[in-house]
């Protein structure tokens, strides 16, 4: 199993409303025009996880998800593809469609951010609790 971890924080202008993607990233500002932003400040970006996850993503494998903050969690699944070129160095995205971009890292995930456990996006608005964000690829 090749697992990554991302850790990044919430904002008071934390929406969650987008209804095809959701977004993680470095940036450490946020508008309600953001909608698909569930945590900024993180860690890493498409660019900076291992050569190995990297590698295994182009071969459309499926990745579980969980998002952790506090006592809440969310699951869901997305799939890599070998058009991924997951280069950007701000953000990671995970999208419901198969549209591909440098800030892309999952395709066709089950989830948007609309979709997302309330509880946990109504955390991550309110606490400094990090969101623990894992990506799991079962080798």
């Amino acid at each position: 199993m090749i697992i990554e971890e991302v850790i990044a924080y919430g904002h008071p202008n934390i929406v969650a409303t987008h209804k095809s993607t959701f977004e993680i990233t470095k940036e450490s500002i946020l508008t309600k025009k953001g909608d698909c932003i569930i945590g900024i400040r993180a860690n890493k970006a498409c660019k900076d996880f291992s050569e190995k996850f990297k590698e295994a993503l182009k071969g459309k494998v499926l990745v579980k998800v969980i998002l952790k903050a506090g006592n809440f969690e969310d699951h869901l699944i997305g799939y890599g593809d070998p058009r991924l070129t997951l280069s950007d160095d701000v953000s990671i995205v995970i999208r419901k469609s198969n549209y591909v971009c440098p800030r892309t890292l999952l395709i066709n995930a089950s989830k948007a951010a609309c979709d997302i456990n309330r509880n946990l996006i109504s955390h991550i608005r309110r606490s400094k609790d990090p969101i623990q964000i894992i990506f799991m690829i079962e080798s």
